[in-house]
């Protein structure tokens, strides 16, 4: 994470203390230039926000579907019926629902061996 995305409302209130500061100290007859030139600053910085959110949320999900990937490929390659590497939303949903299902077999299964100690 960088500085832009962790503290993005921190920057905008800094931008306008900035912005205050060389109002205050900016000269009568110069300020309509500088108001002017500090008019795009915000919806640069957005924009700038934005991007970086935008490229964040690609490289998390990248990061997710690899790691989906790799659980696919090791479910696979352990022998477990119905898993191998996909990206089709429809067998995602059916090995989501597989594991599922294993999970709650697993549960009942340690539920009934502790009730036979």
């Amino acid at each position: 994470w960088t500085l832009w995305s962790c503290s993005h409302p921190v920057l905008r209130q800094a931008l306008r203390q900035k912005h205050q500061e060389a109002q205050q100290a900016c000269r009568p007859h110069n300020l309509p230039m500088l108001q002017a030139a500090q008019q795009h600053e915000p919806e640069a910085m957005e924009h700038r926000i934005r991007e970086e959110q935008r490229a964040m949320d690609q490289k998390i999900i990248l990061e997710l579907e690899r790691k989906a990937a790799d659980q696919q490929g090791t479910l696979e390659k352990a022998g477990v019926a119905g898993f191998y590497v996909t990206t089709n939303p429809q067998e995602l949903t059916l090995q989501m629902n597989l594991l599922e299902l294993i999970r709650k077999l697993q549960q009942r299964g340690c539920q009934v061996g502790k009730a036979a100690l």
